[in-house]
């Protein structure tokens, strides 16, 4: 198989990549725009390998798109491709729309282009898997999980922007009868994550002595799934899935976000030796919250699992030890994005007159059934 995976020196990209190298005997055409997460360092393992081939360029530029597509002859994309941070976009919408939507919208339709060209049985198996986030369901209540029939309810402008592509999509495949996949995933962490995520963050932050910024109460929950899993995922979905279906793929590893943190200190303390200051929990200052955050995420995995026999390999107790000890080993990997000057910065800061965010509110709006998660209502 010839495979086209778009946004492949991003975080889950490149695991992707590395993954299809390792573990098939696809060729794989990386096309990223190198925009300031992604890191060709990450793919140095595969750089050499005769199967796979990396491209500079936008999804967005229809004119090399139509070009790839006509030199690759590809059985599969996998698009990765796509702005992430949700505390960036909060401070700016526009890379958002123009990569997720607008960059969406061109790769649909080139791909379509390339689709209708091929013969029956070419076309019958091509496919085009669209990789998602569980954001675009919004906050659940204290109880429930997202299904892959949870109503859309995005809260932040990156949310939105994924949201909208996971639409395009679906309106493709229903209307013009092209070969689609979508998953929806929770949160991704593991190794050659960029710092200004989470669990990355705060353990960079936490080797060098520096404060740790837990938003509000650090009450947030999410669902953690590690990247190699959810690499492997995306690939079964890939080969076992009908056109036209969408999978939700999580970690079953619900946790609050202090909880993560104080569990990523715990194991620095223990890999590394304790700080000259003292515990690493001592870094911990709650900060003030982010706009929109969603209260709680949670993944039912249960049809990815049943119709398609995929499972985590990693529980999040032995996911973390490996992502820690993996920064604690590859400092010249990440030492030259915190050189950069911003990567350990805090984003997503934008105040307002009227809204006072405090603790998290369960179920959507002041005063609602705390027992209702908000994507039933």
């Amino acid at each position: 198989m010839q495979v086209i995976v778009t946004g492949g020196a991003g975080f889950i990209g490149s695991s992707v990549c590395r993954h299809l190298i390792g573990a098939t005997p696809w060729s794989v055409v990386n096309l990223d725009k190198l925009t300031y997460a992604a890191n060709l360092d990450s793919l140095a393992s595969i750089a050499g390998n005769e199967r796979y081939r990396f491209v500079h360029g936008d999804i967005a530029d229809a004119s090399l798109m139509r070009a790839l597509l006509e030199e690759v002859r590809p059985d599969a994309v996998i698009h990765l491709a796509a702005e992430s941070h949700v505390d960036r976009s909060i401070e700016g919408a526009a890379d958002f729309i123009h990569t997720n939507i607008n960059g969406t919208f061109v790769l649909l339709e080139e791909a379509r282009r390339y689709c209708d060209s091929l013969p029956a049985e070419r076309r019958a198996a091509f496919r085009l898997h669209h990789v998602s986030t569980d954001e675009v369901f919004g906050s659940l209540g204290e109880t429930g999980r997202f299904t892959e029939t949870t109503p859309y309810d995005p809260s932040s402008p990156y949310a939105a922007s994924k949201a909208a592509s996971d639409h395009l999509v679906r309106a493709w495949g229903r209307t013009y009868g092209l070969p689609v996949l979508i998953t929806n995933c929770s949160n991704n962490y593991g190794p050659y994550q960029f710092p200004e995520k989470l669990v990355p963050l705060m353990i960079l932050r936490a080797l060098k002595g520096k404060p740790l910024p837990v938003y509000g109460l650090g009450e947030n929950i999410r669902d953690w799934l590690y990247v190699e899993d959810h690499a492997e995922a995306l690939i079964t979905v890939l080969t076992r899935a009908e056109p036209g279906s969408t999978y939700n793929i999580g970690g079953a590893s619900e946790r609050r976000n202090i909880d993560i943190v104080e569990a990523i200190c715990d194991l620095i303390d223990e890999l590394a030796g304790p700080h000259p200051s003292g515990k690493r929990r001592e870094l911990i200052t709650f900060v003030e919250d982010r706009p929109g955050h969603d209260a709680r995420y949670a993944i039912d995995a249960s049809r990815v699992q049943d119709e398609l026999s995929w499972q985590p390999a990693h529980d999040l107790a032995s996911g973390l030890r490996r992502t820690v000890q993996w920064y604690l080993d590859n400092e010249a990997w990440w030492q030259p994005l915190i050189a950069r000057g911003n990567a350990l910065a805090r984003r997503g800061v934008y105040k307002t007159a009227w809204r006072a965010v405090t603790a998290p509110v369960w179920a959507g709006a002041p005063g609602a059934d705390r027992s209702t998660p908000r994507s039933t209502r």
